[in-house]
């Protein structure tokens, strides 16, 4: 493998960060960070929980492109497919030059004979079209990504993460990670990763392998900052950008209020008063807890990106119009004196 060293990183300043190109400015506790763009999650597009119809999700889209989004993160696990094929559509005929993609590989999707039912079993309100096939193999990788591409309709994305590796940790340090490797080498594609929700798996790629960003969702946010442990700190270390999604929790740190999720599940009582705390303090200081949960995400040094999942247009202007939103200084400092947030954090004056 080639040692983390050997070049300038994507992310770094002698480098360039994958697939978070500049698009819209956060205001951080520090003030404007260009470094940390606002990426669009593609999850929803799939029909995440619930369907959006075609013209939605394209509505979706060209209103993150309108706000200076240009930067797009999908999967196949996303709606069997349904995600990368609705953002294809709606970047198309757009100089590709405009903008950047990143899909993943690991779950490969076999069509089923005679269907029936539906995938809501997974999170996704569409027809059970196809099965997931766990598969970090060489030949398993490069087979998701050729399908990737045909859905999309592209010749290439720019990054391809290793997906929830979880449960198949050997496989995927052992051939799927040599495979993104040997795809980055040919120039299929331009930086490789891992995205995943916790923080173990994703540490030890930063640190044992040579990829060029990781993709963390939930686990740095104004209610765990459980990546601030290893994860981002090796990070820094290893020149690895960081993409940070899941900054509202799965929606508690959106609009806190009973019936909640957290990490897509109910959230639990401590939680949710622990959030409604924190809005509270920002409706004092004038802003909002929305913007507060970009711009804690967006302060940190290591963070190249924050990933928002919106299905709409409004809801797509609104993360953008909170993104730049000002988060001001004394916020910060009482969410420290009142035991919210730990002093000490990177970006957060306390």
């Amino acid at each position: 493998m080639t040692a983390a060293a050997d070049g300038p990183r994507p992310g770094t300043p002698d480098g360039p960060t994958p697939a978070v190109p500049a698009g819209s400015t956060p205001t951080t506790p520090d003030g404007p960070t260009p470094a940390a763009a606002l990426a669009l999650g593609a999850a929803p597009l799939g029909n995440l929980f619930t369907a959006l119809t075609d013209e939605q999700a394209y509505e979706t889209v060209a209103a993150a492109r309108r706000q200076g989004i240009r930067a797009f993160d999908t999967a196949p696990h996303y709606g069997l497919g349904l995600s990368e094929r609705r953002l294809g559509a709606a970047l198309r005929g757009h100089p590709r030059t405009e903008f950047t993609v990143s899909t993943k590989v690991g779950r490969r999707l076999e069509p089923i004979d005679g269907p029936t039912g539906d995938d809501l079993a997974n999170g996704f309100a569409v027809p059970a079209t196809h099965r997931r096939v766990w598969d970090f193999t060489a030949d398993g990788v490069r087979r998701t990504l050729e399908s990737s591409l045909e859905r999309l309709g592209l010749d290439r994305v720019d990054t391809v993460y290793l997906h929830d590796a979880d449960h198949h940790a050997e496989q995927a340090f052992r051939e799927g990670y040599p495979a993104l490797e040997k795809l980055r080498a040919e120039g299929v594609v331009d930086a490789i990763g891992a995205g995943m929700n916790q923080t173990a798996m994703l540490t030890r790629f930063v640190r044992d392998t040579d990829i060029d960003v990781v993709l963390c969702a939930g686990r740095y946010t104004l209610l765990d900052q459980s990546a601030l442990t290893e994860l981002l700190p090796a990070a820094r270390e290893r020149n690895v950008s960081v993409v940070l999604g899941g900054a509202f929790n799965s929606g508690l740190l959106a609009d806190p209020k009973p019936g909640s999720t957290y990490d897509y599940a109910a959230a639990p009582p401590d939680l949710l008063a622990r959030a409604l705390r924190l809005k509270a303090v920002a409706e004092r200081h004038g802003t909002t807890l929305r913007a507060a949960a970009l711009a804690f995400c967006a302060a940190h040094p290591a963070v190249a990106a924050v990933l928002v999942g919106t299905r709409s247009a409004a809801e797509t202007d609104d993360c953008a119009e909170q993104f730049r939103r000002a988060v001001p200084a004394a916020f910060w400092r009482e969410l420290v004196h009142e035991g919210l947030l730990p002093a000490g954090l990177p970006g957060v004056p306390s």
